[in-house]
């Protein structure tokens, strides 16, 4: 995650409310709608603030696209974490991310990883902000897995960090596959059959 600049004046209690509430505000819309579909105007008015509130928080869109990689990553890998941190973490997470994906019938794909396809290869610094993100959420992914790995509750031979990897692969390429068919099955088949491949689910 980026930290604010050390130039940055500290935001009262208030101002990080109505901070938090425009990104928030600004990721739901960019899920839904992609980047070039997203103004600010849109925010703002989704957000309920004032054109000065806008500006002075986000002076143009390119910061606001940057807060919100930042609060994606930090959402998934927060609510991922704590269920894979739980007595029953793997069956937990499994459920998790099924669960979601046949909520929305895996519209708008991953909230992280579809923003690959708009920005990386356009803005560097976003995909470096994405790379991150994704490095976070692999990590909390793999913290879960060593502890399988040390509890016996994986083969010897495979590598959490390497299967904390593959998984967030499968994650991608079921998410992405679901949401071309509107059809959540072909991501709960890569979920469950990797699953069953690497720890015998």
């Amino acid at each position: 995650m980026v930290s604010e600049t050390s130039d940055r004046p500290r935001l009262t209690a208030k101002g990080a409310r109505t901070r938090a509430r425009i990104v928030e505000e600004a990721a739901a819309l960019i899920h839904e709608r992609g980047v070039a579909g997203t103004t600010l105007e849109d925010v703002k008015a989704a957000a309920e603030v004032s054109g000065s509130q806008m500006y002075h928080y986000f002076p143009d869109k390119n910061d606001l696209v940057q807060a919100v990689i930042d609060y994606q990553a930090d959402t998934i890998v927060s609510h991922q974490g704590h269920a894979l941190r739980g007595a029953n973490g793997v069956e937990a997470w499994r459920s998790m991310v099924i669960t979601a994906a046949k909520r929305t019938e895996a519209k708008g794909g991953c909230p992280l990883g579809s923003l690959v396809g708009q920005l990386a290869e356009s803005d560097p610094e976003a995909r470096a902000l994405i790379a991150a993100g994704f490095d976070r959420w692999a990590a909390a992914i793999g913290d879960a897995l060593r502890s399988l790995h040390a509890d016996g509750k994986l083969p010897s031979g495979i590598d959490p960090d390497d299967l904390a990897t593959t998984l967030l692969a499968t994650l991608q390429g079921g998410l992405l596959l679901s949401q071309v068919l509107r059809d959540p099955r072909p991501f709960e088949t890569a979920v469950d059959t990797l699953l069953a491949i690497a720890i015998g689910r």
